[in-house]
């Protein structure tokens, strides 16, 4: 069949290293870098050490006395071992609690923490090139991005779309390096679709699901990938069918997207980093605030009321955290995050950390709303304008906008911001020790040169 199915599929098991332009390969070596911070961010964090423990509980065990490393895939956050299968939901776990692994603003997709994972650990195993590495992983970027996209704003109202697109973003990249045929991706492809799972909920109660949306994604599409390899038969339209993934999780789903610029448009390459370590929906309205407070020389004291012109996936997502109780659901509050930008020029793991809760930010966020922007909604996702109104206790009203915010394609990360940004998150979470992480990251920089992919971080010092 010619469906846009097989047609993605196809595209992701022929995509080969040469086909890149040089652009994209530069783009994915500083996004393989950029998630590995996020990755090492993930030690010590409660969620991410419940699903660590539950993999390395499940996976294959050192026999008494023997100190031989228990699988071939490396868990970063524990300096450990385990299968690819276990080691990638690990470390997708890991990647998306710190809230600064990166996203692709038209499909509302965070890639990297479904699709390195995956990648890496299956690398790894099966002594893949660093170059075969990051052309899975553009392989993985591509596809699930355009899954998202598939599936639309309806989609992403009730389903966290990294925890589904994720899932074929994941079967892409190992399939991809798994050698699959176009036949074999496609069966991969309605194997990783079944599974595609990840509701918005948790929000409410501060739960931890999200975590696990995206261990589970990464863990259920490099499955899928390897059940295909085996023989195993998946729907032939999982995208578009009857019954398929459309059908139960979207109304506005759009079959061109899915083969929309194949080896031409490269959405890899339009993804963007997030600098503010808070849901990306917060970003854009936390730089129009810092915009306007910077200009007019204005101190937190001097803020009477924000009025924050948004998008109407803002208000789905971030309208039911109202008075967060975690540092984590406290990342999906507009007003927790403007209050923190208004008082640090940026919302960072440290101010986070240390200050979501007291007296100064909750007096702050209580003065921030949200109104649906017709503007800024008829933008999104392809464009994430931010807007702010700010009426002073002086009694001005000052008017705040940024079209791209920090981090997005036309106002990007340089190389040594995101090699100071995964040294911060490194610091902060302990996971690796300065000269560590310096040593890593500066091997990274490399990765299309490695003969073979071995060990990010390796056994402690």
């Amino acid at each position: 069949m010619n469906s846009p199915t097989a047609q993605l599929a196809a595209f992701a098991a022929q995509l080969r290293f040469a086909a890149l332009p040089a652009a994209v390969v530069r783009k994915t070596e500083d996004l393989l870098v950029d998630w590995f911070g996020s990755a090492v961010a993930g030690h010590g964090a409660r969620p991410v050490d419940s699903i660590t423990r539950f993999a390395l509980g499940m996976g294959p065990q050192n026999m008494p006395g023997c100190d031989q490393p228990a699988g071939p895939s490396e868990v970063i956050v524990r300096r450990g071992r385990s299968s690819p299968y276990l080691a990638a939901m690990a470390n997708a776990a890991a990647s998306h609690v710190a809230e600064q692994d990166d996203v692709h603003n038209g499909s509302v997709f965070h890639p990297a923490t479904v699709v390195f994972p995956a990648a890496l650990a299956v690398a790894q195993a099966i002594g893949a090139s660093g170059q075969q590495l990051l052309t899975a992983s553009v392989a993985g970027y591509e596809v699930g991005i355009r899954v998202g996209e598939f599936l639309g704003r309806s989609h992403y109202k009730v389903f966290h779309t990294t925890g589904t697109a994720g899932t074929l973003a994941s079967a892409a990249a190992v399939g991809n390096l798994l050698g699959l045929d176009a036949a074999h991706m496609q069966h991969a492809f309605g194997s990783a679709g079944t599974q595609s799972a990840g509701l918005w909920e948790f929000l409410r109660t501060a739960a931890d699901s999200k975590q696990l949306h995206t261990a589970h994604a990464a863990a259920a599409g490099l499955m899928a990938a390897y059940l295909a390899q085996d023989g195993f038969t998946g729907a032939a339209q999982i995208f578009e069918g009857p019954q398929g993934m459309a059908a139960g999780m979207s109304r506005d789903a759009d079959p061109a997207r899915l083969t929309d610029g194949l080896g031409s448009r490269w959405a890899t390459a339009e993804t963007s980093f997030k600098y503010h370590a808070s849901c990306r929906h917060t970003h854009p309205a936390a730089d129009a605030l810092l915009q306007v407070m910077q200009r007019y020389g204005l101190a937190p004291d001097d803020l009477a009321r924000v009025v924050t012109q948004v998008h109407q996936g803002a208000i789905d997502v971030l309208g039911p955290v109202v008075s967060p109780s975690t540092v984590h659901q406290s990342k999906f509050s507009m007003g927790t995050v403007l209050a923190l930008v208004a008082r640090f020029g940026h919302a960072g793991l440290v101010e986070f950390e240390q200050h979501f809760s007291d007296d100064l930010t909750q007096a702050l966020r209580d003065r921030v709303t949200m109104v649906l922007d017709a503007e800024v909604d008829s933008a999104y996702p392809r464009r994430w304008i931010g807007k702010v109104t700010v009426h002073t206790r002086d009694g001005r009203v000052l008017t705040g906008r940024v079209d791209e915010p920090k981090g997005d394609p036309g106002n990007t990360l340089s190389r040594d911001e995101i090699t100071a940004k995964a040294m911060r998150l490194a610091a902060f979470s302990g996971g690796a020790t300065a000269a560590e992480m310096q040593a890593a990251v500066a091997a990274l920089w490399g990765v299309a040169q490695w003969p073979r992919v071995g060990d990010l971080l390796g056994s402690p010092v």
